[in-house]
C-alpha cells in the first residue's frame, strides 16, 4: 500500500473516533454477530432477544448493555423511550435479523391473488416483526440500517400497519423514505473469506449524507468481496474446510470413549447407533451414504443405482422413493439409510444431501441449528465417522476467531458454567457470522467519511489489500 493510501485510512478512521458508534440490536439472538460489530469499533448499548437464555449470552458478553427480553411488539415503546433517555442519541447503526423461518421463496404471487379474490391466504406471523423493527428505526433514526436474512425475504409478502398484503422489501424501502436511500443484495459469505457458503440478503440504508452523496455516485454500500471460487482478480481462493478444522483432535461416534476430547470443552460429538454408524463409515468423501454400494466381500459390486430427486407435477423437489436398498447383483443389504415399516425394510426418505459427507477441499455448506444430526444437509466430517463438533461449528462459523464466551450464565433461576449444548448448537445455527458483521461495521464506519470511495477508485487487484485495514 502506498503511503497516500495508508494515510488517507488512518485519517479517515481516527475522524470517526469521538463520533457516536451506538450500536442497537434486533433479535439478536446470542449476540454473535454483535461481537462482529463491538470488533469494528462500535459499542452494543441495547438489545432486543425474545428467549431468556438467548438474551443471558447476551447480558454475559455485553454486561454493559442494556437488554430489552420478550416480544418486541410489546417491548417497543419502551426500548425507544431507554433510547431517548440514556444520552444514546441517534445512534450510529441498528442491526436487525427477524426470525426466517417464516420465509417463502414460492406462492408471493398466489398468495396477492387470494388475498384480492377475497380467500385470506395462511400468513406466518413471525414475518410481521419487520414492522416494530421499521417504527423503532422511525423513532431513534440511526445513522445506518442494516437487515440481514434470507433471500427469500425478497419474494415474502405480509400484511402491512393498514392490513394491506404488500411485499416486505416495498415496505421497507417506503418506511426508509424520504431521508434514507439504500438497497438490498444477497450475498455470499464464502466470498468474504467464510469457511462456508452461507447466502444471505443484506439490506443496507442510511441517512449520513457523506455517504448518501457516494449512493448518488452509484457506490454500494456492500463491502467489496475479497474472495471467490477460483481465486485471481485480486482475490483469494474461498476458504476450505481443510484450512478451517486443521487443528482439531480426530474423534470417532462408535463410543462415548472416542468421541470427545478431554482438551477441549466443546469438541465433542454425539455417538451414533450402530446402524447409522455403518451407513456413515462405508461413505466417501463428498458422497452420500445413500450412493454406497455393494459391500458384500464376494460381490462388491459398484454400480447399484444412486439416489436422486425430481420435481413434481406440483413443481415440489422430491426425493426418489424407489432408490434400491439391496444390491440388484447379489441381493445383499446395501450399506444406506433404511426404515423397517411393519416388519419390512425400505429406503430412508431423503434428500440426495443427507447422511452426506463434507468435501476437504471446498467451503462448509450452510451451518443450521441441524449440523449434529447426521441427516442434516452435508454435515458428516470429510473423514472421521461422525458429526461436526460445536467446536467445529463454532471455526466454521467464524464465532471461534472472537472474544465470545458461552458462560457462565443463569437461566430460569439455574446456573451454568457453559451454557448446554442445545443452547449453544441453536445459537451456532441461527447467528449471523462475526467475521461478516465485523467486515460491514469496519466498511460502514468507512463509508460515513467517505472512505469507501476511495476503496472503489482502486485497481480490483488492491482494493482487498485495502479493505484489509478494515477487519
Amino acid at each position: 500500500m502506498s503511503h497516500f493510501e495508508s494515510n488517507t485510512l488512518s485519517k479517515s478512521l481516527c475522524s470517526v473516533e469521538s463520533e457516536n458508534r451506538f450500536l442497537i440490536s434486533l433479535f439478536t439472538g446470542g449476540g454473535v454477530g454483535d461481537i462482529g460489530l463491538v470488533s469494528a469499533g462500535l459499542e452494543l448499548r441495547v438489545a432486543n432477544e425474545l428467549e431468556q437464555d438467548r438474551a443471558a449470552l447476551v447480558s454475559h458478553n455485553f454486561p454493559k448493555a442494556r437488554v430489552f427480553v420478550g416480544n418486541i411488539w410489546e417491548l417497543k415503546d419502551e426500548l425507544v423511550a431507554f433510547v431517548q433517555a440514556n444520552d444514546i442519541g441517534n445512534p450510529f447503526l441498528l442491526f436487525a435479523t427477524p426470525p426466517c423461518q417464516g420465509m417463502s421463496q414460492n406462492g408471493a404471487g398466489s398468495l396477492l391473488r387470494n388475498y384480492r379474490e377475497g380467500r385470506r391466504p395462511k400468513l406466518d406471523a413471525r414475518n410481521r416483526l419487520i414492522l416494530p423493527a421499521l417504527w423503532i428505526v422511525s423513532q431513534i433514526r440511526p445513522k445506518w440500517v442494516v437487515f440481514e436474512n434470507v433471500p427469500n425475504m425478497l419474494n415474502t409478502v405480509i400484511l402491512d400497519e393498514n392490513s394491506e398484503l404488500r411485499n416486505i422489501m416495498d415496505i421497507i424501502g417506503s418506511s426508509m423514505k424520504p431521508d434514507y436511500v439504500g438497497s438490498a443484495k444477497i450475498c455470499e459469505f464464502a466470498d468474504y473469506g467464510l469457511p462456508q457458503r452461507r447466502r444471505r440478503l443484506i439490506t443496507i440504508y442510511t441517512r449520513d449524507e457523506t455517504a448518501k452523496k457516494l449512493y448518488d455516485m452509484s457506490y454500494e454500500f456492500h463491502p467489496p468481496t475479497t474472495h471467490s471460487a477460483e481465486g485471481g482478480d485480486g482475490k483469494k481462493k474461498w476458504v476450505t474446510v481443510r484450512e478451517a478444522l486443521r487443528g482439531f483432535a480426530p474423534l470417532d461416534a462408535r463410543s462415548s470413549e472416542t468421541a470427545y476430547d478431554p482438551k477441549n470443552a466443546l469438541h465433542h460429538v454425539p455417538v451414533l447407533d450402530p446402524k447409522k454408524y455403518e451407513w456413515i463409515k462405508h461413505t466417501a468423501e463428498n458422497n452420500s451414504a445413500f450412493d454406497n454400494q455393494c459391500i458384500n466381500p464376494e460381490c462388491g459390486y459398484k454400480d447399484n443405482p444412486v439416489h436422486g430427486a425430481q420435481v413434481d407435477s406440483k413443481g415440489i423437489n422430491r426425493a426418489n422413493k424407489d432408490t434400491p436398498l439391496y444390491c440388484v447383483k447379489c441381493g445383499s443389504l446395501l450399506p444406506r439409510p433404511y426404515v423397517i415399516e411393519n416388519g419390512v425394510m425400505r429406503i430412508m426418505s431423503g434428500y440426495t444431501s443427507a447422511y452426506k459427507r463434507m468435501a476437504w477441499d471446498l467451503p462448509a455448506s450452510t451451518i443450521t441449528r441441524n449440523f449434529s444430526f447426521p441427516c442434516s444437509d452435508n454435515k458428516i466430517h470429510p473423514e472421521e465417522n461422525r458429526v461436526l463438533s460445536l467446536a467445529e461449528a463454532c471455526k466454521l462459523q467464524s464465532i471461534s476467531d472472537y472474544a465470545y464466551s458461552w458462560g457462565p450464565i443463569k437461566v430460569e433461576h439455574r446456573n451454568y458454567k457453559i451454557a448446554p449444548d442445545t443452547l449453544i448448537r441453536n445459537v451456532i445455527g441461527e447467528s449471523v457470522p462475526p467475521m461478516i458483521t465485523h467486515v460491514i461495521g469496519r466498511y460502514l464506519l468507512a463509508m460515513s467519511k467517505g472512505q469507501a470511495c476511495l476503496i472503489s477508485q482502486f485497481p480490483k487487484a488492491r482494493r482487498s489489500v485495502v479493505l484489509d485495514q478494515f477487519t
